[in-house]
């Protein structure tokens, strides 16, 4: 089985994610919105700043109810930072629309049982001649040995990416 595995690129991506959030005026332009789903919640993080106007909004919602409240950015901030702190992460191919589907391979990947986030972040910082922009889901495994244990399960892993750098139509690593 061959799947790429991504827990450099992750870590990279907490280094960014922790200056934007604690730095966003280092940051010429962004559209940052992050979607965690752990444990039945949900967390969204979404901030944007364009011609100098930033404007953000975190909420979420508990396993037990299935109504959206709004919570503080220090919230929707350190919960996204934990899962980015886990051990290994795999990433989804073709991105956010795979996830539909019982019987596919990304609905098993997608386990409810393993956090996932679905990652859309585009910035310029200031001084920079270009702007970055990345969009994956990926998937959150306590380590390696977990991600493979996991990984071993799933009959089909054709939705998984399997090779870096990844880049399709609806889903692409920083470009």
């Amino acid at each position: 089985m061959n799947v790429a595995l991504y827990a450099d690129y992750i870590a990279d991506l907490r280094t960014l994610f922790a200056e934007l959030d604690r730095h966003p005026e280092r940051f010429q332009t962004f559209n940052v919105r992050l979607e965690l789903v752990a444990a039945g919640g949900l967390i969204v993080y979404e901030t944007k700043r364009r011609k100098g106007l930033t404007d953000s909004i975190y909420y979420g919602h508990s396993a037990e109810t299935s109504s959206n409240h709004q919570i503080s950015q220090s919230t929707a901030f350190s919960a996204i930072d934990r899962f980015f702190a886990l051990g290994q992460f795999v990433a989804l191919a073709g991105g956010i629309d795979n996830r539909a589907g019982s019987g596919s391979a990304s609905a098993q990947a997608v386990d409810a049982q393993y956090p996932h986030c679905a990652v859309n972040f585009s910035y310029r910082k200031k001084g920079q001649p270009v702007a970055r922009s990345m969009l994956m889901v990926f998937i959150g495994f306590n380590d390696e040995a977990d991600a493979l244990q996991r990984l071993s399960t799933i009959d089909d892993p054709s939705d998984l990416v399997a090779e870096r750098p990844y880049r399709s139509l609806k889903s692409y690593e920083w470009r």
